[in-house]
């Protein structure tokens, strides 16, 4: 895609620092990380969501995704990390290219994770149930 930030950094058009690249897969520093070591991964096609990739291609990016944490959970001696995907611009995603956000914890970070909520009772938790469902 012309205007994709990814694809252009895939061809060379923009720069980054790359983590790990494969046949398939490219792995880059995110430029605004939540916490320093907070890399990017996403597949040398372009994809825009979750939902365009086939399971073949999924299956090798969640291979680099693996790889990544472990590296950085031992590399840079963190106690774990987080793997978030932002699916579609309602959810957060900026670049409409599919991507991984694999970002270093510690236990002192000051990161903290999103306020949970609670359903309003049975019926309200059979509702949402059959809604999602009802498409699977």
């Amino acid at each position: 895609m012309s205007d994709c930030i990814f694809c252009k950094i895939i061809t060379g058009e923009i720069s980054s620092l790359k983590v790990y690249e494969n046949e398939d897969v490219l792995a880059i520093l995110d430029i605004a990380p939540v916490n320093h070591g907070h890399t990017l991964i996403f597949p040398k096609k372009h994809f825009a969501n979750l939902e365009e990739i086939p399971k073949e291609d999924l299956a090798e990016l969640m291979k680099v995704v693996k790889k990544i944490g472990k590296a950085m959970k031992y590399g840079m001696g963190k106690h774990g990390y987080n793997i978030q995907v932002n699916n579609d611009s309602v959810a957060g995603q900026v670049i409409p290219h599919l991507h991984f956000h694999v970002i270093p914890r510690s236990e002192d970070d000051g990161l903290e994770l999103w306020p949970q909520g609670k359903y309003e009772g049975e019926e309200e938790i059979e509702d949402v149930l059959k809604m999602i469902k009802r498409r699977l």
